[in-house]
């Protein structure tokens, strides 16, 4: 699905060249608790019934698919406010000055809030449970946002609304992290992250054709987009408790011995996973004291703001080009086709260079030169509409590649779990700024504040990408430097994960 992976001679042959190849992007650490013992011959045959390159695809078509509709559908749930917006919800309500603004926001407080306890029960509920459940919930949510009659009824279903999709985002890139070693994994992040792009760009089509069922019922148009939209995703729900994968330690789709050979081959990239252990407060406490931490927060904070300024104010900007309600529909679709195309290229790229710091910096560019058009230019409307492509493509490709490179540098479980969340969580707080980047008040001013905003926090990322790429650096060298032994055990190094001495990060 991803790639074909190379032919070798044997079954394991690909793994022995692997760990030379990548020597210096793994190790070998036992997380886990004490008392576990651990078989610590990890030279282990692929399954003698297949090959490497048929099961890592069965794997691709089990859990990615499944995955990116999940997210597919919670963005669309999400956002579609815009293109409610755009057929009457504001008039209909009576939403004045910043109301709208506000209903933006509200989502963000619990989605922000609950985002790493969701992965603590995401680990300890199992992801096909927990996954399916929230789906559910926000896809009723969704509904019910289309029969509210003012302005409070919608801050409530907001309100619900994020904390129903909190465990979306983390809990997919968490889980997918657990499934693929740190050289394979941006394909399929990138695939997954280039659902919100498929979503924006079906959100579009859907509207504009949603929209044309206004006043039926005695249901505007806006309406109906909420609601068939939110009784699509709770149908999918019920399909996907059956569907959505667990951890390869539970997978019950794979034999015994293909899952002994998966978590193998991921113990000799990433340490072992301490999938045995629950998660604590003292392991939460512990992940905040790498600084590290704080930093991809940052790269992905500087994202957001103009990722979701797009998300939820593109339709408006469209509609200021002169394009009539389902026109700007129409329009909102090919810098959201472009997007996902461009992200996707940038990931083959990145897998095949094994690197990801500079796939950071290139899209990132590209976003700023189209919001420097965006600010500069104001005259012509063709040149407006081809920079919102530039956006696009920038901004949503270059956060797939953040999240990946951060998240995969993380080791073990533990690490993973709360340092994913964490970097979703904290980001989001984006989201918050960018829900009043583009007020009503600046738009005979050709929206100026809001694409001034969105640059400066690109420009926050980027800066932030340069730090982290600097402390990988330092630390892999520090470490080559240093002592192979330093008398720690092998239970002291798994539960350091990627701080332990013998792991080395991925630029």
């Amino acid at each position: 699905m991803f790639g074909r992976e190379k032919k070798s001679d044997s079954p394991d042959s690909s793994l022995d060249n692997e760990q030379q190849q990548y020597a210096n992007n793994y190790y070998d650490p036992d997380i886990a608790h004490p008392s576990a013992e651990y078989d610590d011959d990890l030279h282990v045959q692929c399954p003698p019934h297949t090959t490497q390159r048929k099961l890592i695809a069965k794997i691709d078509l089990r859990v990615i698919p499944v995955l990116s509709i999940l997210y597919l559908l919670a963005f669309l749930d999400r956002t579609n406010i815009a293109n409610a917006s755009i057929f009457g919800l504001q008039d209909e309500l009576n939403l004045e000055n910043t109301q709208y603004n506000n209903a933006l926001t509200i989502f963000f407080i619990p989605y922000i809030v609950f985002e790493i306890p969701s992965n603590v029960l995401l680990k300890k509920l199992k992801p096909h449970i927990w996954l399916s459940a929230c789906m559910f919930l926000f896809g009723l949510v969704t509904i019910c946002q289309g029969l509210v009659q003012n302005y409070s009824g919608l801050l409530a279903t907001r309100f619900f609304l994020g904390l129903a999709e909190s465990g979306m985002f983390p809990g997919s890139f968490y889980l997918i992290g657990m499934w693929y070693k740190r050289s394979e994994a941006q394909r399929r992040y990138s695939f997954f992250f280039g659902s919100t792009s498929l979503a924006g760009a079906f959100g579009g089509l859907l509207a504009s054709a949603i929209g044309k069922m206004s006043g039926t019922r005695g249901y505007l148009g806006w309406r109906w987009i909420f609601i068939l939209e939110g009784l699509l995703t709770c149908v999918v729900a019920f399909f996907f408790f059956f569907l959505i994968p667990d951890f390869p330690e539970n997978a019950k789709w794979l034999n015994e011995e293909e899952r002994t050979y998966i978590r193998r081959r991921l113990r000799k990239d990433q340490g072992r996973s301490a999938a045995e252990r629950a998660i604590g407060i003292k392991d939460v406490i512990n992940v905040f004291k790498d600084y590290k931490i704080f930093v991809g927060g940052f790269m992905y904070f500087g994202l957001i703001v103009p990722a979701y300024g797009y998300a939820f104010f593109a339709p408006g900007i469209i509609q200021t080009y002169g394009y009539s309600p389902i026109q700007t529909q129409l329009h909102s679709v090919p810098p959201w086709a472009a997007s996902f195309t461009f992200a996707m290229i940038v990931a083959f790229f990145s897998d095949k260079f094994k690197h990801r710091f500079a796939f950071t910096l290139i899209p990132i560019c590209i976003a700023i030169a189209g919001f420097g058009i965006l600010i500069t230019v104001h005259t012509n409307h063709k040149l407006e509409y081809g920079a919102l492509f530039c956006v696009t493509m920038g901004v949503y490709s270059a956060m797939p590649v953040i999240v990946c490179w951060f998240t995969m540098n993380l080791g073990g479980h533990h690490r993973r779990a709360v340092g994913t969340a964490w970097q979703i969580g904290f980001g989001n707080i984006g989201g918050i700024i960018a829900t009043y980047a583009f007020l009503p008040k600046d738009k005979p001013n050709f929206f100026r504040t809001g694409y001034s905003i969105c640059i400066s926090f690109i420009c926050l990322s980027a800066t932030s990408c340069l730090i982290y790429a600097g402390s990988v650096i330092w630390q892999n060298r520090v470490r080559e430097k240093a002592p192979r032994d330093l008398g720690l055990t092998e239970f002291e190094k798994t539960e350091m994960g990627d701080l332990s001495p013998d792991y080395r990060y991925l630029l």
